[in-house]
């Protein structure tokens, strides 16, 4: 777990009474604070934080180097009584340096944790002013994190907070989190962006890319669920999709042969139907034709007579098929009694 000492600089300028964000953008802001505080405080026993505003007044140290969560919600709330004025965010930045260069801990690594909710003006809206102050952050080695939110998120590529963190960056150690407003929760979205990835333990490639989908909400993440707010449920869910996967597949295979086999009596009802249709065509040898009947009436088992008389009882009457039976009945009887006589 990294070892930092962190300062948070809190935006307590007059946009920070608009509800966008609910209930306020103070608020929201205020939660997400103490979520840094408890998160970074957590993952290292030597770590610590403190908390500065940057407008009202002026920039004000609150906190320096606590570990202590009452001294950070007390500095919330002296800055509740403090709303007010335009924020100077490149002083804020020069304070915040300075208090961080007198940490009494020489072995923390220096972290600025910048929150941006009102629009940029002054000095902060220069392009090259911030990005010669990033340079200079870089040179003593302090990492920022900077949270646009509310009127401080920008639009396009090209904005000055991308270039500022982009120049003050060292090997992939500073972030920009843009938050737009939504039905998510300012400290939800910070915790579960590349900010606090080191503290939780968590490979940065693994979080989800609030600065580009924030937006959507939880619609960037899979089914909907942030894998590192609620890892149980989002297992859960995977586990379940995977079975519900494998069903179908095996539902599936279990239907091929099903339709296969149904085929087959299609196919033999076919071959029968069209047999008998063949059947009225004569051989052309009538030898042939001959073995063929025999064939027949073998495999019927009947002899070939019987299958003639057979042929000739279908074409005659009642009558005659009676006066027939009655014939050979006699000489039926006729033949027994001359074999008694021999």
């Amino acid at each position: 777990m990294p070892l930092e000492a962190t300062l948070i600089i809190f935006d307590n300028s007059e946009y920070m009474r608009n509800g966008d964000y609910q209930p306020t953008r103070f608020d929201a802001q205020a939660d997400a604070v103490t979520t840094i505080f408890q998160t970074k405080v957590d993952s290292n026993p030597e770590n610590t934080v403190g908390v500065m505003t940057m407008a009202g007044k002026g920039p004000e140290v609150l906190v320096t180097h606590s570990k202590d969560i009452g001294q950070i919600l007390q500095a919330i709330h002296t800055t509740r009584d403090r709303i007010g004025g335009e924020p100077d965010i490149q002083t804020a930045l020069s304070v915040a340096q300075l208090a961080l260069k007198h940490r009494q801990n020489k072995n923390l690594r220096q972290r600025i944790v910048l929150f941006v909710g009102s629009p940029l003006a002054g000095p902060a809206a220069d392009e090259k002013s911030m990005v010669r102050l990033a340079k200079k952050l870089k040179k003593n080695n302090v990492a920022v994190d900077v949270v646009a939110f509310g009127d401080g998120v920008e639009e396009g590529e090209r904005s000055v907070l991308r270039q500022f963190v982009e120049n003050a960056s060292s090997g992939d150690n500073c972030h920009l989190v843009s938050v737009p407003p939504g039905p998510h929760l300012l400290s939800d979205m910070i915790i579960s962006s590349p900010i606090l990835a080191g503290d939780r333990g968590i490979p940065e490639e693994a979080m989800a890319d609030v600065g580009a989908g924030a937006g959507a909400g939880t619609g960037s993440f899979e089914f909907g669920v942030d894998p590192a707010l609620d890892p149980e449920l989002a297992m859960a869910l995977r586990m379940s999709m995977e079975e519900e996967e494998a069903r179908q597949a095996a539902a599936a295979q279990a239907a091929g042969p099903a339709a296969a086999t149904a085929s087959t009596p299609a196919t033999a009802s076919a071959a029968t139907t069209a047999a008998p249709a063949s059947a009225p065509a004569e051989p052309a040898d009538e030898e042939e034709a001959a073995l063929l009947q025999q064939a027949l009436a073998m495999s019927e088992g009947h002899d070939v007579e019987m299958a003639d008389d057979a042929g000739g009882d279908e074409e005659m009457s009642e009558e005659e098929a009676i006066a027939r039976a009655i014939e050979m009945s006699m000489r039926g009887e006729q033949g027994q009694g001359e074999g008694a006589k021999k």
